[in-house]
């Protein structure tokens, strides 16, 4: 697939990423899918500990099931910019939401989204975990 569509591809993900309908997202990646973020992140410290998700169904329960069990209102994400090179899409995107403790949770991040036949293999998730620790924390608003 051209970069075009594969950036188009990469959009399309995060509207049904949006659905949390486990059926819709996981027509989006392959069986063998990985989604790796920081080690100690405060997500997955906050759900089992895992920051490698490895397989299409845990990937899935991660986006359909665990994620509104961390950031339960408010969700909003403002992407930066979307940037394809062939079968690599980059996204810059910003987190808003309302964490399980009811305090506001505001951080940036970069994925990396490597895609094969149409379909996602790999993502590689950065965010800057130390701000997002501290939202974590305390309902108090981290220093901005």
């Amino acid at each position: 697939m051209s970069s075009v569509s594969n950036k188009q591809l990469v959009i399309d993900a995060w509207k049904v990423f949006a659905t949390r309908d486990a059926a819709q997202v996981r027509a989006v990646f392959a069986p063998d899918a990985e989604w790796l973020a920081p080690a100690g992140n405060a997500t997955s410290l906050a759900l089992d500990g895992t920051h490698h998700l490895i397989g299409r169904e845990r990937i899935v329960r991660f986006l359909s099931e665990e994620f509104s069990t961390v950031f339960v209102d408010d969700v909003s994400l403002r992407f930066g910019g979307f940037h394809a090179d062939g079968d690599v899409v980059v996204v810059e995107m910003r987190l808003l939401a309302t964490l399980s403790h009811g305090g506001p949770y505001d951080n940036e991040y970069c994925f990396v989204f490597e895609l094969e036949s149409g379909l996602i293999k790999r993502v590689r998730e950065y965010m800057d975990t130390q701000r997002g620790a501290a939202w974590f924390r305390s309902p108090a608003p981290a220093r901005r």
